[in-house]
């Protein structure tokens, strides 16, 4: 029984519920199912990549970020070895980029521990480098046929509302007691297929944002938050805590067609990634331009002389933070730049350096100057 709220002949009509769902879910996802490139060929490595691209990220902005990124590292193998820039080139602009470090820690991983082939058993794969509970399920009853649950936000979303479930799906006692409700359910012959349903159904129908799609739901008449008008009212969260807002200065300083580029931190926010030198705001536009290295210790460095003029304004959100930007174009007087700093000309933006998404607005204005 899964609502704590529920007892008795209720208790039994939610259990009820999720045992009514399989065939008639199983039968709208034959019609309906989402075609995706990584269900085309479902191998375990396919479906990893796939899975660790999607997190915290739209299924249309990962389309073509997955066909590139397998091209370029088809296997494994491949990925374990790609240098490390390179990597970061491939992921540049789907954010969160611990992932792709995660994916390559995970891949070495399996190239030490498994000889190279991608582990079958679960507990192997919930074993690698960024791979959780939902990643692993979905890896193992995807490509592999076992009868795993897969519970991602979808999974909660569509289980909370055909339950009327009224518990936090931010707790991991509520994820865990859904993760148990569906492993009693799950089709053992068709676990990848009742694992992708759920996801497909809370993605298009039993929606994050806005009114659910009922009158499209396969469960539409067994769902208790249906029944009962509870919809909108479903999966009940625990609020988030709100983001530190932060100003900063961004410097697009130019010379000869090329752009100056610094590279961040190996550790914290967007470690080891190449930025347009930023600091915090403060201090005045009328001071001498004294542009730093991350606030982390870092020597002063010395001003670029050159004529300064206001480019843009951007904003940026990251979980915790969120950058709102002015940026300023330098037209730098000499080549000299700090030390660690580097020129990129537009091959290089284009084809080596890792720019962060974070710098999106800007990026009109640096291609106007290359």
């Amino acid at each position: 029984m899964l609502s704590t709220s529920m007892s008795g002949t209720a208790g039994r009509e939610t259990a009820t519920a999720l045992e009514w769902l399989p065939v008639p879910l199983l039968e709208w996802y034959h019609e309906n199912a989402r075609v995706l490139p990584w269900r085309s060929d479902p191998t375990p490595y396919h479906v990893w990549v796939s899975e660790i691209m999607l997190q915290q990220t739209r299924v249309a902005a990962v389309l073509g970020y997955y066909e590139r990124f397998l091209e370029a590292l088809p296997t494994v193998a491949e990925l374990a070895a790609c240098p490390e820039e390179r990597l970061m080139k491939l992921w540049q602009g789907l954010g969160y980029y611990s992932r792709a470090r995660n994916l390559q820690k995970a891949a070495r991983q399996i190239v030490e521990r498994h000889g190279g082939e991608f582990p079958t058993d679960y507990d192997n794969i919930r074993a690698l480098a960024g791979v959780g509970d939902y990643t692993a399920g979905a890896i193992a009853s995807i490509a592999l046929g076992q009868a795993v649950p897969a519970v991602d936000g979808n999974v909660l979303r569509v289980v909370s509302r055909l339950t009327n479930d009224h518990r936090d799906v931010t707790r991991p006692e509520t994820k865990a007691a859904v993760t148990e409700a569906i492993r009693k359910v799950l089709p053992v012959h068709a676990a990848g297929e009742f694992n992708q349903a759920l996801m497909d159904l809370g993605a298009t129908v039993c929606l994050p944002n806005g009114v659910p799609l009922c009158e499209r739901c396969p469960a539409q008449r067994f769902c208790a938050a249906h029944r009962e008008g509870h919809e909108m009212e479903l999966p009940v969260k625990a609020p988030k805590p709100s983001r530190r807002v932060e100003e900063r200065t961004v410097w697009l300083i130019f010379h000869e067609r090329k752009v100056a580029l610094r590279r961040r931190p190996k550790q914290g926010l967007l470690a080891g990634l190449w930025e347009y030198p930023n600091e915090p705001a403060g201090g005045g536009f009328e001071r001498p331009i004294s542009l730093t290295t991350e606030e982390v210790a870092a020597p002063p460095v010395p001003p670029i002389p050159g004529p300064v003029s206001f480019a843009a304004a951007g904003k940026h959100i990251f979980t915790h933070i969120e950058w709102r930007m002015k940026a300023y174009t330098v037209k730098a007087e000499g080549e000299e730049l700090p030390p660690g700093w580097v020129w990129a000309d537009k091959r290089e933006l284009g084809e080596r350096y890792p720019v962060p998404s974070a710098f999106q607005a800007f990026s009109h204005i640096v291609e106007e100057n290359l």
